[in-house]
């Protein structure tokens, strides 16, 4: 198998209300676009395509569901300088920025439809001898890699290695 791009697909209520956040806040560009559809990409980054709730493209079991239990995951370069960026923007904070001691830095924002956004970088975990432990500035040894974790430690959202989360 040869993948030549990836997306994740969030179903939610109010798709332009998603995508406005997305292009506004994050440089998302509309690729594509109808009733209840909007498809968002980046040249850095795996693509966003949102679906109106309900919608009848989707299988009827699943067609009425919600983007729950996802959490869209970018891995940046400056983290509190996107933090403050996104502050002055006015998106609230709904995680502040903390850093776990594996070397994970995260601080977490929600879109209009309350899907999660958590933003991380990697750092040298703060541990005395400068080591990781077997991590890498990808990821830490104990989580796979490509994951990001969860306030406990557990890996969280399914993250790409290319920082975004995947509905698992």
């Amino acid at each position: 198998m040869r993948i030549t791009a990836s997306a994740i697909s969030l179903t939610v209520e109010d798709v332009q209300a998603s995508a406005d956040f997305f292009t506004h806040h994050f440089g998302f560009r509309t690729e594509m676009e109808a009733d209840g559809f909007v498809s968002l990409g980046r040249d850095d980054a795996p693509g966003i395509v949102l679906l109106r709730r309900g919608i009848e493209v989707l299988p009827e079991d699943i067609r009425h569901r919600s983007a729950q239990g996802v959490i869209v995951v970018f891995t940046v370069e400056d983290l509190a300088e996107e933090e403050a960026r996104l502050r002055a923007e006015g998106v609230e904070i709904t995680l502040p920025l903390r850093e776990e001691p594996w070397g994970e830095r995260l601080f977490m924002v929600a879109d209009p439809n309350g899907v999660p956004v958590e933003l991380v970088e990697w750092v040298t975990p703060s541990g005395g001898d400068g080591s990781t432990g077997g991590a890498t500035a990808d990821a830490p040894a104990d989580v796979p890699t490509g994951a990001t974790t969860g306030g406990d430690g557990a890996p969280a959202g399914g993250s790409t290695a290319d920082g975004a989360a995947s509905a698992g």
